[in-house]
């Protein structure tokens, strides 16, 4: 049945795409019984062998492929019980299959193919579990036979092995003759017995054919057998004579080797005696030194050029000597060990040379430009003469670092102490010049400024008064202390540019030259293990901006940087250690006389930091110092400001008018907008600006209530339209949105004061008529309200007669003189108040003709002025005063 099964698939399905069955299972789901199919292994053979697993369905008398896996995603195949009357299997491909064989012959020969395959295309390594292992030891075909159990169809008949055996299908030259015979034999179907007796007689023809063919040729066979015979012995005559002469070459090569041997051993002696001679040669080469450099060495000329030449010569060939690098096994040698300690004398006879003349020749420049007297202009001394004169010594200089660092920490330490003396004098010259020039109209010297500037906040004599610093917002200015003239503090900035410009030069030419005398920028101990690196100097010894991951974890090269920059700056701080004290005191000078000074410091002080070439050199961290304390005066300073506007007093006259940090505002905006606008310091300034006009909005409503005479209302209108006037006119970005919040303030004040002093000049009639409101919102209809008796129409011109244009007028001229007394001059805004009053009396007679209208219509009642005369009346009483 399987044989049938297997022909009408493969007509169907398989020939159609090249494919062949190789078995095939009838199975059905194992809790679906009633869902059968069929299990397939294919195989293709072209292009190339791939076997698959496919399940093919029967429905409607058609055979369809339902789905297919390759055998290479086969992973386990599982018996479910190792006997061999089993019908359950599994498959695990993408996921586990579970399938109910009826047939156990189909089953066994199934799992059985499965695993040839496996095994004989060599894919992943798949499972079998629970499957007898008899049935791997067997072929396919036998192992059906011997485990098969006869069922009562006689299920071990003949027919039932071949159905079992592999289906080949038949090709195109096999079915072409099977044809031929079988239209030769027309009667093969119809007397099948005939047939087979034709095929069994033309068979045993065949057969006898055979064996005479064989017998004809057994003559031929023999002589055959006697030439292979023959073959053969020749064979062994070959070999023999070939076995000799291999013989022969394994003797000559082992000759030929011994002889390779002897020459590479004679090779390596002689290449090992020409190293030697080299190496030697080399060692006599780097440790020799010239006669006329060993006198230079012992007694060197440092006076002269000529001879200065030499000694720089002959101390680079001993440092050359010295740390040459020399095997240690050469080191053992006792020449060597002697010409070493002859390098030793040598170099410590070199270096007391060289320490004896330099540091003489320090001391005597040192004392030399020290006699010198400073010239009257503001100019700081620039030492290039004694730079020019150190230049030629510069290499000795480098060889003592290298070859002896206590002598040159020594001679480093004689440098900073001579030439001190010489920049400490030049600076405090300096210093004491710039400040003669920036005040030589008021003060001599720096101590007559101290002094005046100690006295400025004393008690005045006879006076309880105390005299407060220059330019504080919350003060009045005439209780200020003596501060700089506008022309004083341009003065102090051109000064202050001056000194900065003329430090600069001085101090990095001194930096350039430290650096290059005493290679500052070299690691160069005495150690020769430590290989001279020079850097480059234009380049800045470490560069700034760097994160906080490269500090935390420092790379050699970063580390020797850093410790080059602190030996720099401790030298440069031991030349001019009194620099940044100097600078300081100056600035703290001017800054006591004028707080505005500290404005100009940092201006100039943030511009000469920025613009530094290296951020990281002596100058650039001393200005950086003067830096952040002129920065803490700018900031105490302004905290002052804020103290002041706070603590501030208000006017005790009887117009109050302008607060003193509001009158004073002006004066201080425009400074600081001449001195910080358009400069790096502008967010400073921005930033404090926010603070000050903030602390301003907060005080004015305050220190407007304390005024005993003027109005509030008076006090915040016009302080704020003085505060909104000066923002608009000063067009600060940041103060923009505080120049609207002071126009709605001023507004706000303005309608507060004229809703309060104005009130109701009609005061009677307004009351008459918020009786009437209250009846029509009670429900009386408005045409019917001069029915009622308290609102008649002769009560209401009873009101009106207590109201006529001349009693009017005569109580807005006694409303004009209360506010013109309640306002000052100088804000101007009386027109502005008299305006809104205007307004305000209109909009109330507006109101008041409107009810009458509305409620006495046709009684012809109206008030004895019209609008008109309201606007004469206003108008008269401003132009009459």
């Amino acid at each position: 049945m399987a044989a049938g099964i297997k022909y009408i698939l493969q007509k169907e399905i398989c020939d159609s795409v090249d494919e062949r069955i190789i078995s095939v299972v009838h199975v059905s789901k194992l809790f679906k019984k009633k869902n059968t199919y069929y299990l397939c292994i294919l195989s293709t053979i072209k292009p190339r062998v791939v076997v698959s697993l496919c399940q093919i369905k029967h429905e409607k008398g058609i055979y369809k492929k339902k789905r297919s896996w390759e055998l290479s995603e086969l992973k386990q195949v599982d018996g479910r019980n190792s006997e061999a009357d089993t019908h359950e299997f599994d498959l695990i491909l993408e996921k586990q299959y579970r399938w109910l064989a009826p047939n156990l012959h189909e089953r066994q020969h199934f799992i059985t193919t499965l695993w040839k395959q496996t095994n004989k295309l060599r894919t992943n390594k798949v499972d079998f579990k629970n499957v007898p292992q008899s049935w791997f030891s067997l072929s396919p075909e036998h192992g059906a036979a011997a485990d098969a159990k006869p069922d009562v169809e006689g299920s071990g008949d003949e027919s039932d092995e071949l159905e079992y055996e592999d289906f080949n299908a038949l090709t195109e030259k096999e079915e072409t003759d099977l044809n031929r015979l079988m239209k030769d034999c027309n009667y093969a179907i119809s007397n099948a017995e005939l047939f087979m007796e034709q095929l069994t007689n033309n068979l045993q023809d065949l057969d006898g054919a055979n064996v005479q063919s064989v017998l004809a040729s057994e003559a031929q066979v023999n002589k055959l057998m006697i030439q292979i015979e023959k073959a053969i012995d020749e064979a062994e005559k070959i070999e023999n004579r070939l076995t000799s002469y291999d013989e022969i070459l394994c003797h000559i090569r082992d000759t030929m080797e011994k002889m390779g041997e002897k020459n590479a051993m004679i090779e390596i002696a002689n290449s090992n005696n020409i190293k030697l001679q080299e190496e030697l040669k080399m060692v006599v080469t780097q440790l020799d030194l010239p006669h006329n450099l060993q006198g230079a060495l012992a007694n060197p000329d440092l006076t002269t050029s000529a001879g200065l030449r030499v000694a720089i010569e002959a101390g680079k060939a001993l440092q050359n000597a010295m740390n040459a690098e020399i095997d240690a096994p050469l080191l053992r040698l006792t020449a060597v060990q002697d010409q070493r300690k002859r390098f030793d004398k040598w170099k410590a006879k070199f270096s007391q040379s060289i320490t004896r003349h330099l540091n003489n020749l320090f001391i005597h420049l040192g004392n030399d430009f020290a006699e010198t007297q400073p010239t009257s202009d503001l100019v700081l001394p620039k030492h290039n003469n004694v730079h020019r004169e150190l230049a030629a010594y510069s290499e000795l200089m480098h060889w003592m670092k290298a070859m002896d660092r206590k002598a040159y920490d020594a001679l480093v330490k004689v440098y900073t102490t001579s030439l001190s003396k010489v920049y400490e004098r030049d600076i405090r010259s300096f210093f004491e010049q710039a400040t003669k020039r920036t005040q030589n109209k008021r003060f001599d010297s720096r101590d007559e400024l101290n002094t005046s500037v100690s006295g400025k906040l004393k008690l005045q004599t006879g006076s309880k008064t105390v005299q407060h610093p220059y330019g504080l917002l919350g003060v009045n200015k005439e209780l200020w202390a003596p501060g700089a003239e506008t022309s004083e503090r341009h003065a102090f900035d051109s000064v202050l540019e001056k000194v900065l410009a003329e430090l600069e030069p001085v101090a990095l030419s001194e930096q350039m030259f430290c650096m290059e005398f005493f290679q500052l920028n070299v690691s160069s101990p005495t150690s020769k293990s430590n290989v001279l690196t020079p850097m480059d100097v234009s380049t800045p010894l470490e560069s700034p901006g760097k994160s906080d991951r490269d500090l935390s974890f420092p790379s050699p090269q970063k580390k020797l940087d850093r410790q080059i920059n602190e030996e720099l700056r401790k030298m440069m701080s031991s030349l001019f250690g009194c620099l940044e004290q100097e600078l300081i005191d100056y600035i703290m000078s001017f800054e006591k006389y004028d707080s505005f000074f500290s404005f100009y410091v940092l201006v100039r002080l943030t511009q000469h930091v920025m613009s530094a070439q290296d951020a990281h050199s002596f100058l650039s961290m001393t200005f950086g110092s003067a830096l952040i304390h002129v920065k803490r005066s700018f900031d105490k300073f302004m905290h002052q400001q804020l103290a002041s506007i706070a603590d501030a007093k208000v006017p005790k006259r009887s117009k109050c008018g302008l607060l003193p940090y509001v009158e004073n505002f002006e004066e201080f905006a425009k400074t600081s907008e001449s001195i910080f606008k358009k400069t790096q310091r502008r967010t400073d300034l921005d930033k404090w600006y926010t603070k000050l006009v903030q602390s301003i909005f907060e005080h004015i409503p305050i220190h407007a209530q304390e005024h005993p005479k003027t109005p509030h209302q008076v006090i915040n209108m016009e302080n704020f339209h003085h505060m909104h006037s000066l923002l608009k006119q000063l067009k600060v970005p940041v103060l923009e949105d505080m120049q609207k919040d002071a126009k709605v303030r001023y507004q706000e004040a303005l309608r507060a004061y004229v809703t309060k002093y104005f009130g109701k000049p009609l005061e009677k009639l307004n009351l008459f008529f918020e009786g009437v409101q209250q009846k029509v919102s009670q429900g009386v209809k408005e045409t019917e309200i001069s029915y009622q008796m308290a609102f008649s129409k002769q009560e209401l011109r009873k009101v009106i007669a207590q109201y006529p244009a001349k009693e009017v007028k005569k109580g807005l001229e006694s409303l004009y003189k209360k506010v013109d007394k309640h306002l000052c001059e100088e804000e101007n805004l009386l027109q502005v108040v008299w305006r809104a009053m205007q307004e305000e009396f209109i909009t109330q007679y507006n109101y008041l003709e409107d009810r009458i209208q509305r409620c006495y219509a046709g009684a012809m009642i109206s008030l004895d002025f019209k609008i008109d005369d309201i606007l004469n009346f206003f108008t008269e009483i401003a132009q009459s005063h």
